[in-house]
């Protein structure tokens, strides 16, 4: 089996080392110079599906080509629930795709990809991350975020050269008890540093000459224990740097080696060794031969930067939830029926005069016929034909808490465009960044975001961002 094409996405987001050193007096990441923050709506499952749909589009594959869909994290948002399930609803993967799911350690990424390895048919491997520790302890300062999508199938520019894998045992290097959000560990520098070395040393012993590659794209907790391992491992320093995205990302936990793997790629290596490692401790190895270039479609650097509040402040630390009563209640049931509309943005098209509608139910707004509508996916890009600024305290219920995270957003009527022409209009929150409220004839990207929670179940859709060239 072959690579066909990768993606990549990281949050704009960008935290300093230096501003968490202003706030906190000291920053404890090692080689880390800044990591990527969430915003307010995204989490691992969104920013997977930002992942796949760029891996799905470098590769030029449709996704009825895609037979099976792996996902890697540690930080989904359920501790118990198929995330591929939801995974494969935005990206319109059907529901006869095979799904697995891989946690419990950040060697998912390098477990996901030997199990697509091991099929002979389309595979799309999501890896996908946000872990979060204490502010005090080295652990949350390096914390970061980003996914990393790779389409595997019989025929492509890349190829597996070699891979093998290796389990040691060294408990409490670290770890997160059942129930807790932040992952600790115990702090034993020199150990932490032997179970890392020895794992990854011994994955890595089961390939050829890994002193020759490019780029060696390790697992990077910190932008410092990957250079402590060189030397262990064959490669040289150089090699690591090419393969490194700790230092502007922060720790990408399952998705850190794979990301690795997107920067070397898109950076034109031809030979790249990829070995992922999870505390406890396992670890995978590839080795990666380019024989052509192999397409990345990567969104990774960051163009809004936060101080240490207003970090904290996405992160949930001053919300204080949703306020009781109003609002629009949708159930479970009801909303899972509008999936295709919510997840995919897809309209109807009237049976009788052919025209669109958004969404599809009642009568034709154009011909008032009722004989029914076909299905008719719009396009993700749209053009602003009215918009509005939410602001504090104008929110319905159910976006206060991503309102106390992010601030005001911005209420637009999104023009869209058909399959076969036409337009339909489509009510969209804009998520603003900072950023006025767009104007009309502005273009927006739809993306993929949590909408809000009710019951405990957290509802995901498309939202719009401004079409920028690096974004979108």
């Amino acid at each position: 089996m072959r690579l066909a094409g990768v993606g990549a996405y990281a949050p704009r987001f960008r935290l300093s080392g230096d501003a968490v050193a202003d706030a906190l007096g000291r920053f404890r990441a090692r080689g880390v110079d800044s990591v990527a923050v969430p915003d307010a709506d995204e989490d691992a499952l969104t920013m997977a599906a930002e992942a796949g749909e760029r891996a799905l589009d470098a590769a030029g594959v449709e996704v009825d080509e895609i037979d099976a869909l792996y996902l890697a994290s540690t930080t989904l948002p359920y501790d118990e629930e198929a995330g591929a399930g939801r995974l494969g609803s935005l990206l319109d993967l059907g529901e006869a795709t095979r799904s697995a799911q891989f946690g419990g350690s950040t060697d998912a990424g390098g477990e996901a990809l030997a199990a697509a390895l091991d099929g002979d048919d389309h595979a799309l491997v999501v890896a996908s991350d946000a872990p979060r520790g204490a502010f005090d302890e080295a652990i949350g300062h390096a914390a970061g975020a980003g996914a990393a999508a790779i389409v595997v199938a019989p025929d492509g520019p890349g190829r597996i050269a070699g891979r093998s894998a290796a389990t040691t045992t060294y408990p409490g290097t670290r770890f997160r008890e059942r129930g807790d959000s932040e992952t600790t560990g115990l702090g034993v520098t020199s150990y932490d540093r032997q179970a890392y070395r020895e794992t990854v040393a011994s994955a890595v012993d089961g390939l050829d000459a890994p002193e020759n590659a490019d780029a060696a794209a390790l697992h990077a907790p910190d932008g410092d224990l990957p250079y402590r391992a060189a030397g262990a491992l064959g490669v040289e320093t150089d090699a690591v740097t090419e393969g490194i995205v700790a230092r502007r990302l922060g720790d990408t936990g399952a998705a850190s080696a794979l990301l690795g793997l997107a920067g070397a790629l898109d950076d034109g290596a031809e030979d790249v060794l990829v070995a992922t490692y999870g505390s406890g401790g396992a670890a995978h190895a590839f080795r990666v031969r380019a024989e052509r270039d192999v397409p990345v479609d990567a969104a990774l650097s960051g163009d809004r930067t936060l101080d240490f509040a207003a970090a904290r402040r996405r992160a949930g630390a001053f919300d204080s939830g949703t306020p009781e009563g109003g609002g629009a209640y949708v159930s479970v049931p009801s909303f899972r029926r509008t999936l295709a509309q919510r997840h995919r943005l897809v309209a109807g098209e009237c049976v009788a005069c052919g025209s669109l509608c958004f969404p599809a139910e009642g009568a034709c707004t154009d011909c008032g016929a009722r004989e029914g509508y076909d299905d008719a996916p719009l396009s993700r890009r749209g053009i602003v034909e009215a918009s509005t600024t939410i602001s504090q305290g104008g929110a319905p219920p159910e976006f206060v808490p991503q309102q106390a995270r992010a601030g005001e957003y911005a209420s637009a009527i999104v023009a869209f465009e058909g399959p076969d022409g036409g337009r339909a209009s489509v009510p969209l929150q804009v998520v603003l960044a900072g950023e006025s409220t767009p104007e009309i004839g502005d273009e927006v990207v739809a993306v993929p975001r949590l909408l809000y929670e009710q019951e405990g179940v957290r509802r995901y859709g498309l939202k719009g961002v401004p079409a920028t060239e690096n974004r979108r």
